[in-house]
């Protein structure tokens, strides 16, 4: 695959990830590194959505470590069940917060944070990593985004 993106304009948010996902698809195939896996997909979304953050935590031992990510510097380290990512890990779920303010336990890597979306990625039913997705706006992140970032994640 070519190392750009197709990334049509003025179309809505589920257009984009319709054209998005068969290229990420072509895009990881071929690729058995998970880190390099990440860091594109990482990359690839906050490049066709516009998302203010992007990025990865692999489950490391009893805790969440960052990985591959684009953005402002992040947390590099999470609990189990702490924050959003956390309780996503605890959960197995994806969790969709429409104003981090108003989330028991959020976790501010950045001040500039409004919503967010985490994604669990799960192999043998066992949460692996998490996709977190941030907005610097509230109520960014809907069904939308669940259906095709759950979506994404099943590529792993």
């Amino acid at each position: 695959m070519a190392e750009n993106l197709y990334i049509p304009k003025e179309v809505s948010k589920e257009e984009v990830y319709k054209s998005l996902y068969p290229q990420l698809k072509a895009l990881i195939a071929d690729e058995s590194d998970q880190i390099a896996n990440m860091a594109n997909i990482a990359s690839a979304l906050k490049e066709a959505l516009g998302f203010f953050w992007v990025g990865f935590y692999r489950v490391v031992g009893e805790r969440l470590v960052l990985g591959p990510f684009q953005g402002p510097i992040a947390c590099t380290s999470i609990a189990f069940g702490r924050g959003v990512c956390g309780s996503t890990w605890k959960e197995a779920k994806t969790i969709i917060v429409p104003d981090v303010d108003k989330f028991p336990g959020h976790i501010a890597c950045s001040s500039l944070s409004r919503s967010e979306i985490v994604v669990p990625i799960k192999q043998n039913n066992t949460v692996v990593a998490v996709l977190d997705v941030d907005s610097d706006q509230l109520d960014s992140f809907n069904e939308i985004d669940s259906y095709w970032l759950e979506k994404i994640c099943a590529l792993f």
